[in-house]
């Protein structure tokens, strides 16, 4: 009984703030809920970022929703990514039953059905608004980053970035970068290694190798415009309830380099244009990463270094940052430090491998005298788990095993019907899925190698004109030559010395003749 009491004590003042909360649950013991033993965790940490992990089946998709839904009401903007299509149901009220009701009795607060409002995003070809970005708002680092280049070819897109800065060349979309590169690599070769230096074929074929794969994963779906304005993400109804957004991206599972190249993107983007606003009441925007393992398993060194920095810095912009996954081990060590919020369902111990895992996800959370938290951490039911955050002064909780409370909206999909209902209404729909084809670098750059061509070609025309006109004017010359030595001769042969002399010639020559004959015939009279 004291050591009930003590955990009561314990409970109560550890989850009891000055300021604004929403509510998960009720603490256990033992296996029992305590009803009314609410856990809470304070609306100003949750900035701090958090994990919600678990084993397949065991609740996470739900302790999302729920605090979706929890800070929608609260009036904090959401960013879900939807992977599994199983949280579109929080835009539809949902349904009590016996379950439920007992559920929320010992929680300590009703059950009441409520939606949220909801807007659907995508990436590729789901229904939705869709989200995409120049390449020119990566910049060069964070292109260089996701391609996964090494310096030497990370100075060739630094080059490219400022080529086209130079020359006013928007790179919107892969094409255009593409363009860039066949430029460079070719009849534009000669003025890049003027002005920037030599670049290598050999480099620029890597990179183009690596644009390609980016490519086969889906991303020139993302690069283009119109640009998606992260300002849209922090949006509010007419009676105040923060935007729920839902990116769709039930379509991409399987090309988690689109999945990662968006993310990083996004907070890029949201840390370079929100404000600081330091210590707030509550987050501007709470992001949610579903299948976060996704992201990490395929990224490079430099790309986790990008990540971790981003999340430690996007804190001071007012947002906060949560990876769902199965297991903490998913997540690099460097980003789980600072990840103050911790939501730990049931882990599964199949293999040896597993129990050391679980061992290791135990050592995550505060010591705690209530629970042997790496036995029961396998033994935790669908809708319970393991709870920590931070407080109001930024020291953690105590460590509470949850009854979670249910979803108050629909636990299941929208119909299509539902979803394009939606659609029709979404005011950003009709803003982003306009198609804008701008004049880009790829039209500038076709336009001017098109010129270069043209230009080279009549240089060649000329060239070969030059040709002709060279030996059909040393043919003309050699003709009149033979011409005038044909002439000089018959005028000689034709003057009257040339006459005269051949007469002489002919007389002499007659006479010698004669003489001879004259000489034989007089010998043969005289025998």
């Amino acid at each position: 009984m004291a050591k009930r009491e003590k955990f009561i004590e314990t409970i109560t003042q550890g989850h009891t703030f000055k300021g604004d909360s929403i509510v998960l649950g009720a603490a256990m013991l033992n296996g029992e809920a305590i009803p009314g033993l609410q856990v809470k965790i304070p609306l100003s940490t949750l900035n701090r970022h958090g994990l919600i992990a678990g084993a397949t089946g065991s609740g996470k998709t739900k302790t999302l929703q729920i605090m979706a839904e929890q800070l929608s009401a609260k009036g904090v903007p959401v960013l879900l990514m939807d992977i599994k299509g199983d949280i579109s149901g929080i835009a539809a009220p949902g349904t009590s039953n016996a379950k439920i009701e007992d559920r929320h009795h010992k929680i300590g607060e009703p059950f009441v059905p409520a939606t949220s409002p909801v807007e659907f995003l995508s990436l590729s070809g789901e229904k939705g608004a869709r989200l995409r970005a120049t390449v020119t708002e990566f910049g060069p680092v964070l292109f260089t980053k996701i391609l996964g280049l090494n310096d030497t070819q990370g100075g060739v897109i630094a080059v490219v970035f400022k080529y086209c800065d130079d020359n006013k060349l928007p790179l919107v979309d892969l094409a255009d970068f593409r363009k860039v590169l066949q430029y460079i690599a070719g009849p534009g070769k000669e003025e890049i290694e003027k002005e920037y230096g030599q670049v290598a074929s050999s480099t620029v074929g890597a990179i183009m190798r690596k644009v390609v794969e980016l490519e086969q994963q889906g991303a020139e779906a993302f690069f283009g415009e119109r640009s998606f304005d992260p300002g849209d993400l922090c949006r509010y109804d007419d009676n105040g309830k923060g935007m729920v957004s839902v990116i769709r991206l039930t379509d991409i599972q399987d090309r988690p380099k689109l999945f990662s190249t968006f993310m990083l993107q996004l907070l890029a983007e949201i840390y370079s244009t929100f404000p600081e606003e330091g210590d707030m009441d509550q987050p501007k925007l709470c992001i949610v990463i579903e299948e976060a393992h996704l992201v990490f398993n395929e990224a490079s060194k430099a790309l986790l270094n990008q990540i971790e920095a981003m999340v430690r810095l996007i804190r001071s912009k007012g947002v906060g940052v949560f990876f769902v996954t199965q297991s903490p081990a998913d997540i690099p060590e460097s980003v789980l430090a600072q990840l103050g919020l911790k939501i730990q369902h049931s882990l599964r111990a199949f293999t040896a491998k597993d129990r050391k895992s679980i061992k290791l996800a135990a050592e995550n959370y505060p010591v705690t005298e209530f629970y042997d938290v790496a036995q029961q951490i396998t033994e935790l039911g669908i809708g319970e788990a393991f709870v920590t955050a931070l407080n109001e002064k930024g020291i953690p909780t105590p460590l509470a095993h949850v009854l979670l409370r249910a979803p108050q909206s629909r636990m299941d999909v929208l119909t299509d019907q539902e979803i394009d209902a939606i659609i029709r209404r979404s005011q950003i729909a009709r803003k982003y899925n306009e198609v804008i084809d701008t004049n880009s670098a790829h039209d500038i750059l076709t336009r001017k190698m098109e010129q270069i061509q043209r230009e080279q070609q009549e240089e060649e025309f000329q060239k070969q004109r030059e040709k002709e006109r060279a030996q059909l004017t040393r043919t003309t010359t050699s003709t009149a030559s033979r011409r005038t030595q044909k002439s000089t001769f018959e005028k000689i042969v034709d003057s009257p010395t040339t006459r005269q002399i051949g007469r002489t010639l002919a007389q002499e020559l007659s006479r010698g003749l004669l003489g001879v004959l004259g000489i034989k015939t007089t010998a043969r009279r005289r025998r």
